[in-house]
């Protein structure tokens, strides 16, 4: 069959209009021909690794902060409830302290009371036959030493002095007596020595008087009390019958 255009002029406006056409079969083969260039494929790779490590690092860091924050609230929690526990710890432990001051402070003074119970036991014991005193006396300063401080509940103790025993001073005495025999006067003087409350016994001066005429000697000693070490001292339980 023989086909005539009988109108010359639509022939060519349709194919003008089908030029016109987006050539998709065209552009599928040239990005099929790009896509074999190897260094556009290892940017696309490179993107594509880039995204994804990105993401897992937003996830990871995400998640971290979480946890952070989770264990902020829970320490937050914990110093708020242990906040009033440290404070009853430490009320508690500046008591405690006040009351160790305090006893040791009682201990100092109580171990002072006893000095001329002891002096006198021991002068006593130490006593031979045929020998007496006839004075006792002390003769250093008595003045008292100044209490210390003891602490309030809330006060810093690492800054109070400490009780100190020596700040009593020791006691010095002096001992007159009479002795018909010298040799009775050494033994004396070596009983005090060998006493744990009495040292540096000495023998200040003697000479020979006469009472009810007879010569005797009269002697005079200096001695110095000391801290006796804690075996040396008894202590005797004390009960009373009650009614």
């Amino acid at each position: 069959m023989i086909e005539i255009n009988l109108l010359p002029g639509q022939t060519s406006k349709a194919r003008k209009g089908g030029g016109a056409g987006v050539d998709f079969a065209g552009g599928a083969a040239r990005l099929a021909g790009m896509v074999k260039d190897p260094w556009l494929i290892g940017a696309v790779a490179s993107v594509f690794v880039a995204g994804l490590v990105v993401a897992g690092m937003y996830w990871f860091q995400r998640a971290k902060t979480m946890d952070l924050d989770q264990k902020l609230q829970v320490a937050l929690a914990d110093s708020t409830r242990y906040t009033g526990v440290i404070k009853e710890k430490r009320r508690a432990e500046a008591e405690r302290d006040s009351v160790v001051r305090q006893v040791e402070l009682i201990k100092s003074f109580d171990n002072k009371r006893f000095v001329w119970s002891h002096i006198m036991d021991e002068i006593s014991r130490a006593l031979p036959p045929y020998t007496w005193i006839t004075s006792i006396s002390q003769t250093n300063s008595v003045s008292a030493a100044p209490a210390p401080a003891v602490p309030k509940p809330g006060d810093n103790v690492s800054r109070l002095p400490e009780v100190d025993s020596s700040a009593v001073p020791r006691v010095r005495l002096r001992l007159v007596g009479n002795t018909v025999d010298i040799q009775a006067l050494t033994r004396f003087m070596k009983l005090l020595e060998a006493s744990p409350f009495l040292e540096n016994v000495q023998l200040d001066k003697s000479s020979i008087v006469l009472i009810d005429g007879k010569e005797v000697t009269e002697f005079t000693l200096t001695a110095l009390y000391q801290n006796p070490d804690p075996s040396a001292i008894k202590t005797v339980p004390v009960s009373l019958a009650v009614r």
